[in-house]
């Protein structure tokens, strides 16, 4: 299979997007060559990562191992799989998600507000509180309640949303799944 540059371009554009972030400097090579070892168990360097990024100069095609490492980072079985639009890999069970995403850590500020939906019929509004914490201030057809509060860190949108900590009135701290089939959307309300 011929790899082209814009073949090449499209799969650290999606590698990127599993990362959330762009990368570009050294240091972010380096988390990359962590992070690939880390799912695959498979070792590129950081400058072979640059390489293929167009950091360093030279016009050198990758191997198709080296494709096929990266494209198995983000769920494909090869580049091949990769290339063709091929399903993920359905050997591995985790794989990553490619929905919007809003991080309660650095996308969020005191006071912001959310409306979280999903199916069948579901509506549930929350405030951010800060520090992860969050309150219903509204609720249509779910189990939470308005008042209730817990911890979120990451909303993925089309991925089912997890709870923790949920307090609903006098019972004890649990943890709450939003979303099982078919995953949340969001969107924000005070923009």
């Amino acid at each position: 299979m011929e790899e082209t540059k814009e073949s090449i371009k499209r799969l650290c554009d999606a590698i990127e997007e599993t990362l959330g972030r762009s990368v570009h400097t050294p240091k972010d090579f380096d988390m990359l060559s962590r992070r690939i070892f880390d799912r695959t168990g498979e070792l590129l360097s950081r400058n072979t990562l640059r390489r293929i990024w167009g950091r360093i100069s030279g016009d050198v095609t990758p191997r198709c191992s080296t494709l096929d490492i990266l494209s198995r980072f983000i769920g494909y079985s090869s580049y091949r799989s990769f290339m063709d639009g091929s399903q993920l890999d359905e050997g591995d069970s985790s794989t990553p998600f490619f929905g919007r995403r809003l991080s309660a850590v650095d996308g969020l500020a005191h006071g912001d507000r959310i409306r979280l939906t999903w199916q069948p019929g579901r509506v549930c509004d929350v405030e951010y509180n800060g520090s992860l914490h969050f309150r219903v201030i509204h609720s249509e057809n779910t189990k939470l309640k308005e008042g209730d509060t817990f911890l979120c860190s990451l909303i993925i949108e089309g991925q089912p949303l997890y709870l923790e900590q949920l307090e609903q009135g006098n019972n004890p701290p649990t943890a709450y799944i939003c979303g099982k089939q078919g995953g949340v959307r969001f969107e924000m309300l005070n923009e």
